[in-house]
């Protein structure tokens, strides 16, 4: 009788120390995340700062305030209200957001505006010679090259600039250079047409 209420008892001690330990480990915990929250400062959310910049743009200067990350594409459609410039692919594969940075063709999606601060940047509306077309424009007008339209500001302005790089002297040459400009409606033929009749200086019935 004595040995059964001694094992009675030292269960009832081992089930009180295992409750106790729970408890205090409970407890530790408890005061361990009270001591973290106090100590770890509140997350906040920043607005993103902003800078003012400077672009040259059809020969008029435009100051924006801008966060850095913006694009060269961005600044001109939404900041300046330059839309001829087309979003297509966002990732340089299309062409159809190209414009002339100092005479030189480059895709406007992938470069940043505030890298661009000191440079004279043409897109298609600044491509007119007063009242007249640009003799590219006037070219793809005389051969029908395009259909939708979308891809024609930056096929012109892709084509100006390759005009101004000197290196085209076939159609294949054409058609290499101009090969980052996609054109889904397929007017390549019209398109290359029209870029050689400006290479020889040929003027088009629509000049």
């Amino acid at each position: 009788m004595r040995f059964v209420l001694r094992r009675r008892r030292l269960g009832q001690l081992m089930v009180v120390s295992t409750v106790a330990a729970t408890i205090a480990n409970f407890v530790g915990k408890a005061v361990a995340q009270t001591q973290v929250k106090k100590t770890t400062p509140m997350l906040t959310t920043s607005t993103p700062e902003t800078m003012k910049v400077t672009l040259q743009v059809n020969g008029t200067a435009h100051s924006l305030q801008i966060e850095p990350r913006v694009t060269l594409l961005d600044a001109l459609r939404e900041y300046i209200g330059l839309t001829g410039t087309k979003k297509g692919c966002d990732h340089g594969q299309c062409g159809a957001c190209t414009v002339l940075v100092d005479g030189q063709r480059i895709n406007s999606c992938l470069t940043f505006a505030i890298m661009h601060t000191d440079a004279a940047i043409a897109t298609i509306e600044g491509l007119e010679q007063g009242n007249n077309l640009h003799p590219m424009q006037a070219a793809f007008v005389a051969h029908d090259a395009f259909q939708c339209g979308y891809c024609t500001p930056g096929q012109i302005c892709s084509a100006v600039g390759l005009v101004n790089e000197g290196h085209a002297k076939s159609d294949a040459d054409i058609r290499e250079l101009m090969s980052g400009n996609i054109c889904r409606c397929g007017a390549y033929p019209n398109i290359v047409a029209a870029v050689r009749d400006v290479l020889e200086g040929k003027k088009d019935a629509a000049v």
